[in-house]
């Protein structure tokens, strides 16, 4: 199994990203995929979920309305497209794979990609 995550970067506050994951290893389209990130000298936060076939989706209260988590099983890519970006959005960002459907049992981690909102 390999997770592997792309597309962070440094941007100003109010801009946008759009992180990937390219899975590979595993039946993507039978899991649940998840985005977590940890900020500086914080422990890890959920951020969003997606259920295997990408019809429901669920955010952190804190990126709602902003973040968009969606997946392409065909191509076996998670997405996470973040708009309005804010300072406190600086974090690491990670995608997991559920292996308990959407209860929040991790078993795989990418390495991560790195978002930094800074004027």
């Amino acid at each position: 199994v390999q997770l592997v995550e792309s597309g962070g970067g440094l941007v100003q506050p109010g801009g946008s990203l759009r992180l990937s994951c390219a899975a590979s290893g595993f039946t993507f389209s039978n899991y649940y995929m998840s985005w977590v990130r940890q900020a500086p000298g914080k422990g890890l936060e959920w951020v969003s979920d997606i259920n295997s076939g990408g019809g429901n989706t669920y955010y952190a209260d804190s990126v709602k309305g902003r973040f968009t988590i969606s997946r392409d099983n065909a191509k076996n890519t998670l997405y996470l497209q973040m708009n309005s970006l804010k300072p406190e959005d600086t974090a690491l960002y990670y995608c997991a794979r559920d292996q308990s459907w959407g209860r929040g049992e991790y078993d795989y981690w990418g390495q991560g990609t790195q978002v930094t909102v800074s004027s």
